[in-house]
């Protein structure tokens, strides 16, 4: 079993007292090796508390402890931030003139410039960018930029990275090749990795370790998989799987007997078939995603949504007999 590497303590900034900002009486620990995601939406204190763990912040309540030493404020440090940490934001922080080598080993000291050489090449290797040393900084795609300011990150024998919306400045297809890459890198090195993320697939892709926060409050953390399948709030199912919201009095339209205010499943939960329990659709609208359809269903004025794996299957009009088949009541 991994042994702890951070521990997080009833850690609190506020910025306002009058309205909810910052974080509030945060506790959870990291696994060493691991990747952890935080995801939120716009505003819910992710950064703030990214900060605070990297010392960048000064918490107004509880403290972090990075191997069981308390990681200091930047009151109490000449340059803010711990020295076995590294962060990475969205602008990179790169010299943009000069070239992808040169901006990894300004990282290292001159004493051995043989040993300096082979470690920037070694990791310019691990991040698949030795074909770009000799470029510089402004010739680089945004995916080429993220690997260079990663590898300059990691150079300096970092225990723990941390990641500030690591891909909001790169296209879809580039975004999986990086989770790919960094979650690669974390397995062969034995790096522990903190994201930052308002798109829930990084962490459902990347993150052995899963935190959800909301307005500066920690709602749930677990296993990806674990908080997927059972999320404790609302916001936590409609923040990581598009879920399908309905109100107590459409629930009871569609046979969903409940007590609570709402109803919460998501598409791929609704069978379409007919059973002793299903009941009839008629299909409003069909979405082609590629390897299925998505299906806007509607009866008895409520619509919702589902899956169709065999695309093409069933089309606008038809009727379908359809079944919910698992749902969580709030």
């Amino acid at each position: 079993m991994n042994e702890q590497i951070i521990t997080v303590t009833n850690l609190t900034k506020q910025y306002q007292e009058t309205q909810v900002s910052g974080i509030s009486n945060i506790s959870f620990s990291i696994k060493r090796g691991d990747i952890v995601a935080i995801i939120g939406e716009s505003g819910s204190g992710k950064s703030t508390l990214l900060k605070c763990i990297y010392g960048l912040l000064k918490p107004d309540e509880g403290e972090v402890l990075l191997n069981n030493q308390r990681v200091k404020g930047p009151d109490e440090q000449l340059i803010p931030g711990n020295t076995e940490m590294k962060m990475v934001t969205q602008d990179f922080s790169l010299n943009i003139y000069a070239k992808v080598y040169d901006n990894i080993a300004s990282m290292l000291s001159n004493t051995d410039i043989k040993a300096k050489q082979e470690k920037t090449m070694e990791m310019m290797e691990h991040l698949h960018i030795t074909k770009l040393k000799d470029k510089k900084i402004i010739e680089l795609s945004g995916g080429e930029q993220q690997r260079v300011a990663i590898a300059k990150a990691l150079i300096s024998d970092t225990k723990v990275l941390l990641l500030d919306e690591p891909f909001s400045q790169v296209d879809y297809l580039l975004k999986n090749q990086l989770r790919a890459d960094i979650k690669r890198l974390a397995k062969e090195t034995g790096l522990t990795i903190i994201l930052v993320s308002h798109d829930p697939t990084d962490g459902l892709f990347l993150a052995d370790q899963l935190l959800i926060l909301k307005q500066g409050i920690l709602l749930q953390n677990d296993k990806p998989e674990t908080i997927y399948q059972n999320p404790s709030a609302l916001y936590t199912a409609q923040i990581l799987g598009n879920a399908v919201v309905l109100d107590a009095v459409q629930a009871n339209k569609l046979g969903l007997k409940t007590q609570k205010q709402h109803v919460v499943f998501y598409p791929e939960w609704v069978e379409l078939k007919s059973t002793w329990n299903s009941r009839r659709f008629e299909v409003k609208e069909v979405y082609y995603k590629g390897f299925y359809d998505e299906l806007l269903l509607e009866r008895n004025g409520v619509t919702i949504r589902a899956l169709q794996l065999n695309s093409g299957e069933h089309k606008k009009n038809d009727h379908v007999q359809a079944n919910i088949g698992r749902f969580l009541a709030f």
